[in-house]
C-alpha cells in the first residue's frame, strides 16, 4: 500500500464490541441456531426425553402440595388450592431456569467465545428462550386443569399472564446478564445465583398466600410494599388473578396499592437490565482470557 493511499474503516466494527441487545437483532440467525441446540441437546441420551419436562414440576408440585396442603391443611383456607400452589410454581420455575442458564451461558458456550466472535448477549439470551421453551409444558398442564375445573378467562386475566412472563423473563435477563459476565471471573458468583434461586420460591407468595405476610408484617407497612413490589411476586400474582382465581366463587383481592407495587416492580427490573447489560460489557472485554 503506497504512502498516500488511505485504507477507508468506516464500514468496519472494532472486534470484540458491539451494541449489546441491540446487537441481537442483527443475528437473528444464530439466535436460532443456539436457541435449537439448546433445545436439542438439553434431553439428549435421554429415555423419557422430553417427558421429563412434565415430569419435573409435577413431582414438585406433589411434594410442595403433600407439604402445605395435606400436612399443613392450607387447603382449608385456600380455594382450589393445588391450581394456585401450581400456579406460583410455574412462575418460580420459569424465573429459577431462566436466570440460572442464563448466569452459566457464557462458561457453558466457552468453545465458542475463545474461538470466534459474534454479539456474547446471544448466549444469554438464547439460553432464556431455551427455559422458556421448557416452561411451556407446564403452562399446558395449568392450563389444561384449570378447564377441568370450570376456568372461565376473563380479557384483563389473561393480559395480567402475558405481562407477568414478560416482566419474568425480563427481570431473568437483567440478572442473567448481570451475574454471566461476574460469573467468567468470579466463579463464586455461581453461589449467589443459588441463593436467589432458593429464597424466590419462599419469598413469593406460591407457598401461603400474601394475607399471611400482610398480617406477619402489619406493623411494618413499608417492607410488606417492598415484599409485594417483587417482580417475581407481581408475576405470582397476575398468574393467581389470571388461573386460579377465575376457578374460584370470590373475587380476589389485591392490596389497593398493589398497581404501584407493579410500576415499582417495573422499574426494578428496568434497573436491572441497565446494571446487567453494562455489568456485562464491562467483562465481556476478557471473557476470551478469563476462559
Amino acid at each position: 500500500m503506497s504512502a498516500g493511499t488511505r485504507l477507508d474503516v468506516a464500514d468496519f466494527d472494532v472486534p470484540g464490541r458491539g451494541r449489546g441487545l441491540l446487537d441481537v437483532l442483527q443475528w437473528r440467525y444464530l439466535l436460532r441456531l443456539l436457541v435449537r441446540k439448546g433445545t436439542a441437546t438439553r434431553y439428549r441420551n435421554s429415555v423419557l426425553g422430553w417427558v421429563w419436562s412434565y415430569v419435573k414440576p409435577a413431582s414438585q408440585f406433589l411434594i410442595y402440595y403433600f407439604v402445605m396442603g395435606i400436612i399443613l391443611q392450607f387447603h382449608r383456607d385456600v380455594q382450589n388450592f393445588a391450581i394456585y400452589l401450581f400456579a406460583g410454581i410455574v412462575v418460580v420455575n420459569l424465573f429459577n431456569e431462566a436466570f440460572g442458564n442464563a448466569t452459566n451461558a457464557i462458561v457453558d458456550n466457552r468453545a465458542l467465545v475463545k474461538k470466534i466472535y459474534l454479539p456474547r448477549e446471544l448466549f444469554p439470551i438464547a439460553a432464556i428462550i431455551v427455559a422458556f421453551v421448557h416452561f411451556l409444558p407446564q403452562l399446558v398442564i395449568l392450563l389444561a386443569v384449570c378447564l377441568l375445573v370450570g376456568w372461565a378467562p376473563s380479557v384483563i386475566g389473561l393480559i395480567g399472564v402475558v405481562l407477568g412472563i414478560l416482566l419474568v423473563v425480563a427481570f431473568s435477563l437483567g440478572l442473567g446478564l448481570f451475574f454471566s459476565g461476574l460469573n467468567v471471573r468470579f466463579r463464586d458468583a455461581q453461589n449467589f445465583v443459588d441463593l436467589i434461586k432458593m429464597f424466590s420460591t419462599w419469598t413469593s407468595p406460591v407457598l401461603y398466600t400474601w394475607a399471611l405476610v400482610a398480617e406477619a408484617l402489619r406493623n411494618h407497612e413499608w417492607l410488606f410494599f417492598l415484599y409485594m413490589s417483587n417482580p417475581i411476586t407481581v408475576a405470582v400474582e397476575m398468574f393467581h388473578a389470571g388461573f386460579w382465581q377465575p376457578t374460584t366463587d370470590s373475587a380476589y383481592a389485591l392490596p389497593d396499592w398493589f398497581g404501584y407495587s407493579a410500576l415499582t416492580a417495573v422499574a426494578v427490573t428496568v434497573l436491572a437490565l441497565v446494571a446487567g447489560q453494562l455489568t456485562f460489557r464491562r467483562f465481556e472485554r476478557t471473557f476470551a482470557q478469563d476462559l
